[in-house]
């Protein structure tokens, strides 16, 4: 982050490492002072409640000020607002044009979601076309949950032939780079080359990583799965990783 004012970087540094009540203090400070990197981090606390109470609506104004100064992470952060309702409502339009933007100054995450909301058709037409060329863009940074998706559109074939062993090859590695789906997915891939002893592995680590949603819909296909040992040693294993 940029120095704050009449701050040297090191004594900027050795604020923002403080505790988060702390933190948060500090970077309201810097953020009044117009700095874009410092609001678009306060807009993140406030979303997450961390260091300070949760305020979605206060989040997606700090978001939008650091948006207009030209915060391509922020301005994918109010694209993420108006995609869920955080602090605002829901206007998949405007956050495809956000992400549209944001995308269009290189960030990875704002690459995957607007090939997302190609791929969806969602406040924009569908383009699954144009959504893989986003999520390759993506992916050539290492952003693993692009690479998943690359995997996803070559097993599918969505946008061109199927490609078992390119999907094979995209799902581990997003899964070593830390995507639970990603990680879902190589368990799958897994399992069904025989190699269960090291799919359940993945399916814990997909467990530890992944949401409650996620958690819930995974269980739900492994009790159907017909890969020997998911329905039993592998809902074991995601419900070890996950906590349950």
């Amino acid at each position: 982050m940029a120095e704050a004012p009449d701050l040297t970087r090191e004594q900027t540094a050795a604020r923002l490492s403080g505790p988060p009540e702390q933190r948060a203090a500090f970077l309201r400070e810097i953020a009044d002072a117009g700095i874009a990197e410092a609001q678009a981090l306060l807009g993140q606390l406030l979303l997450d409640g961390n260091g300070v109470a949760q305020d979605a609506s206060a989040a997606f104004g700090w978001f939008e000020r650091a948006a207009r100064q030209h915060h391509a992470m922020a301005l994918n952060m109010v694209g993420r607002c108006y995609d869920l309702g955080w602090g605002v409502a829901v206007d998949k339009t405007r956050a495809a044009e956000c992400f549209r933007v944001a995308a269009a100054r290189g960030l990875p995450e704002a690459q995957y979601n607007y090939g997302t909301a190609l791929a969806l058709g969602d406040g924009v037409p569908e383009d699954k076309a144009a959504a893989l060329a986003l999520f390759e863009r993506a992916a050539a940074t290492g952003y693993a949950k692009a690479i998943n998706h690359v995997g996803s559109f070559a097993e599918d074939g969505w946008a061109g032939p199927r490609d078992m062993g390119k999907a094979a090859d995209c799902y581990a590695r997003a899964a070593e780079g830390g995507d639970f789906r990603g990680c879902f997915n190589h368990a799958r891939m897994l399992g069904n080359a025989g190699r269960v002893g090291d799919a359940l592995l993945w399916l814990k680590r997909a467990g530890e990583l992944g949401n409650a949603r996620f958690v819930s819909q995974a269980l739900a296909w492994l009790a159907d799965s017909e890969i020997p040992g998911f329905a039993d040693r592998g809902i074991a294993a995601l419900k070890e990783g996950a906590g349950c």
